[in-house]
């Protein structure tokens, strides 16, 4: 529990110094976030609003975890380092897509083929290694099943789980994406996420099969710095959250949203929880599926009636807020509740799950 304190706490310190450092330094080169015209008209305020806030949270959660490792001696896990690899390869891509943003000044970076290729490049590398490295137990950071509260059904083999990786990685990260629309939404939202993360993989550490051959033990390499990782990343966040609360005085931009996604379904897939994330993440997934719904029933009106008609006001779902009227930080703090609502329901069936019946 001393690294997760320490990898906490030195994030967090990060990100409450480095970002008003990181503020400075972008409105040095000019680096402002560019704002969609078709978007809410209310936002072309925020245009100019310095970016790419999400490097500090990526540098701050390396940082925590590897400064938490070194003080107290102990040896970093490959399962550790694979998610905090995702988490970093996933900014990387962001980072380029936000420079080209703000580099052209236009609210498009890469090209939609690029920055697939990229996540898929990253993704495919965490997701191969995930299936190798196996302890003295023969437990490899993740195998080739679903799971929920832990594995389930029959072997999907390598390849199978490589792209069902790849769907989850791809999912998350644009889901995260969607979900920052608002000053502080995406951040706070993911921090109650990475909470969750943190208390799952203490307590599969203490009840390890490596451990004790307990009857609901888990099968799970290195749950305890999975726990490191996810504090690291959670102080980080909310250590940018003070510069992000509205009004936000930086954007974590691409470069936060895929790199939060990523180390997200990292620590679902090497804790044995892909589908549970789903729960965990349920304010994520809603916000999603607003715009699933929203364009898939603006295709299907357009066919069925006169012209084109819409669910929402407008999506993802925090604008149609907007545009009914609610205040920016009614909105966020609105969201928030419902998603430690969600995070408490997932947390809660995880636990119910290992109570013997």
């Amino acid at each position: 529990m001393t690294n997760v304190i320490l990898a906490s706490g030195i994030a967090l310190i990060i990100g409450l110094l480095g970002t008003p450092l990181w503020i400075r330094l972008v409105v040095r080169l000019g680096y402002g976030q560019m704002i969609r015209e078709d978007g809410v008209s209310t936002h072309q305020s925020k245009r100019g609003t310095p970016t790419m806030g999400g490097t500090v949270i990526v540098i701050g959660s390396l940082l925590g975890y590897a400064a938490a490792h070194l003080i107290t001696w102990t040896t970093p896990t490959v399962s550790g380092g694979l998610v905090l690899f995702l988490m970093a390869g996933l900014g990387v891509v962001g980072f380029v897509d936000d420079y080209i943003k703000v580099f052209k000044q236009r609210s498009l970076g890469l090209r939609s083929r690029a920055k697939a290729t990229g996540i898929v490049i990253v993704g495919v590398v965490f997701a191969v290694g995930c299936l190798q490295f196996p302890n003295a137990m023969q437990v490899t950071p993740a195998d080739s099943y679903f799971s929920f509260l832990r594995d389930f059904g029959p072997n999907i083999g390598p390849y199978l789980f490589v792209l069902w990786a790849l769907i989850l990685i791809q999912g998350v990260s644009n889901g995260v994406n969607l979900t920052d629309g608002l000053d502080g939404l995406a951040s706070g939202t993911v921090g109650l996420i990475l909470a969750a993360y943190v208390i799952i993989g203490n307590w599969q550490f203490r009840q390890s099969c490596a451990e004790a051959q307990l009857p609901h033990c888990y099968e799970v390499r290195d749950p305890l710095d999975l726990a490191v990782v996810a504090a690291a990343v959670l102080g980080a966040c909310f250590g940018f959250l003070w510069w992000n609360a509205p009004p936000a005085k930086i954007f974590m931009g691409d470069t936060g949203s895929l790199a939060l996604g990523g180390v997200l379904v990292g620590l679902a897939i090497t804790t044995r929880t892909q589908i549970l994330l789903a729960i965990l993440g349920g304010m994520i997934v809603l916000i999603t599926m607003s715009v699933i719904l929203q364009v898939g029933w603006f295709k299907i009106s357009g066919k069925l009636f006169d012209q084109p008609r819409r669910l929402f006001k407008m999506a993802p779902l925090q604008h149609h807020f907007e545009l009914s009227g609610w205040a920016e930080t009614t909105i966020v703090v609105r969201f928030w509740l419902i998603c430690g609502l969600c995070v408490a329901t997932g947390v809660g069936l995880f636990y119910l799950e290992w109570v013997p019946k």
